[in-house]
């Protein structure tokens, strides 16, 4: 491999010739070799970046057009462009496993920035840190750059699967309106529900998360850049956290602003933490849904078997003829995962230390992880399992005429012991509730025909 020298304040280092990063890139490269090659800092933290290198530029150039020329403007915003549309990808090699501060990755974006800038304009025109890095600190574009790629990620990967996956259920309770089944408590018979009103829980349950999602975004919209350093701006000019938040705004099509207290958005992660808590709602959710329904499917002779789901491989290497709820089981595995990333959110955002906190890598790398896992866990479960749901009614109805607990229909009319006595001896002697209350002498034929309707108890 061909090398070239690139030089930082430490002195100089090899690079690879045809990479655009620099010399602390290089450096963090050998000196990091942790999880290489299975655990880069995530892209969506990259292309946040590339959106505020961006945007930034812009700011400075209206603020300090003396140092941020035009000509220097338009070679950042031409190189953010290259990095948001995925043109760069290889040149962005550092692991999570960094600095806690992801000052590595910040240099990274800003070597790869002058580098390729330089390239294109045919001259020595940006520098890393003079020009890339104007008006900034690591220590406040690392987590801006969280909250820009959590917001996206919730705006473009999660919230349409999720709407997706509410409008499959909305379809599936109209379908059901008319279906009446057994209820269940404790898991143990419980008295009637329509399908639709089950179905209903599921729903609404989705609907409630979307609206903490909603409200999580909107914290999640402050930003810290401008803080600089330790949060005093230091080197920043006067109006610059405005000047960025509003240019973000309008590259994303987002309402972001800055910060009020810039001390408080440097070293505390809470807008974070209660994000993340919103995805652990919906990831806890998720998996009520996915187990109701691989315990409704469960059989196909030998279970509840109340409702079909789509076979889409066989379920065996063994058993001929078997299926498996297998969506159910992606959707819980995911669930797990996003509640092992949720504590390791809440540790690492009580980590800040004095004037920053040191674990926001970690922080990203597990928050996105998350937003990415229960997008795509929605889709595949919405298209492969959710949108195929068929109600076995046959089933549905013997199971809820053989319910003992139809017997609560009865208490306004022999009392609540009376009942209790008509279920215990129709279950230990196998025969029916209405032959069990005839037998006790609680009501006539006639009376218990009169009072007994399973379908109107819902």
């Amino acid at each position: 491999m061909d090398y070239r020298i690139e030089h930082d304040s430490m002195g100089e280092v090899r690079v690879p010739q045809n990479a655009y990063w620099g010399a602390q890139t290089e450096r963090s490269r050998n000196n990091f070799k942790i999880g290489e090659g299975h655990e880069p800092m995530p892209e969506e933290i990259i292309y946040a970046f590339a959106l505020l290198k961006k945007a930034a530029a812009l700011a400075n150039q209206t603020l300090c057009p003396q140092k941020m020329t035009a000509e220097k403007c338009r070679a950042i915003c031409t190189v953010c462009d290259e990095i948001t549309e995925g043109r760069l990808s290889a040149h962005f090699p550092l692991v999570v496993w960094q600095t806690g501060s992801g000052t590595q990755s910040n240099m990274n974006v800003n070597e790869v920035i002058a580098n390729r800038a330089n390239e294109l304009f045919e001259k020595n025109l940006l520098h890393p840190n003079d020009d890339v890095n104007m008006s900034q600190s690591s220590n406040d574009t690392f987590p801006t750059a969280m909250h820009v790629a959590a917001v996206l990620s919730l705006r473009d990967r999660v919230l349409p699967a999720l709407k997706a996956l509410i409008r499959e259920l909305y379809r599936l309770e109209s379908e059901n309106n008319d279906v009446v089944k057994s209820g269940r408590t404790h898991l143990q018979d419980a008295t009637p529900i329509k399908f639709s009103q089950e179905i209903s829980g599921w729903r609404a349950s989705l609907e409630k998360d979307k609206k903490m999602l909603l409200l999580a975004m909107q914290e999640l919209g402050e930003l810290a850049l401008g803080g600089t350093a330790v949060g005093t701006g230091l080197n920043a000019p006067q109006g610059f956290d405005r000047a960025v938040a509003a240019q973000l705004s309008t590259l994303t099509e987002i309402c972001f602003c800055t910060a009020e207290n810039k001390f408080h958005a440097l070293t505390s992660k809470d807008e974070l933490v209660f994000a993340h808590g919103a995805l652990k709602a919906l990831a806890a959710d998720l998996w009520k849904i996915a187990n109701d329904i691989r315990w409704l499917a469960s059989g196909p002779r030998c279970g509840l078997g109340e409702i079909l789901i789509p076979e889409n491989e066989p379920g065996s290497s063994i058993m001929p003829g078997k299926v498996n709820p297998t969506q159910c089981e992606a959707v819980t595995m995911v669930a797990v995962q996003v509640m092992g990333n949720d504590t390791a959110i809440g540790l690492a955002a009580s980590q800040g230390n004095f004037e920053l906190n040191v674990f926001m890598p970690v922080l990203a790398y597990n928050f996105l992880q998350s937003a990415r896992l229960l997008g795509d866990v929605m889709r595949s479960f919405c298209q492969h399992c959710v949108s195929g749901i068929v109600a076995n009614k046959a089933k549905m109805k013997q199971n809820l005429h053989h319910s003992l607990m139809l017997v609560t229909a009865l208490n306004p009319h022999i009392g609540y012991e009376n009942a209790a006595k008509t279920a215990k001896l129709a279950y230990a002697e196998g025969i029916s509730l209405r032959d069990a209350c005839i037998r006790l002498g609680f009501l006539t034929a006639e009376q218990f025909d009169e009072v007994f309707h399973p379908e109107d108890m819902v």
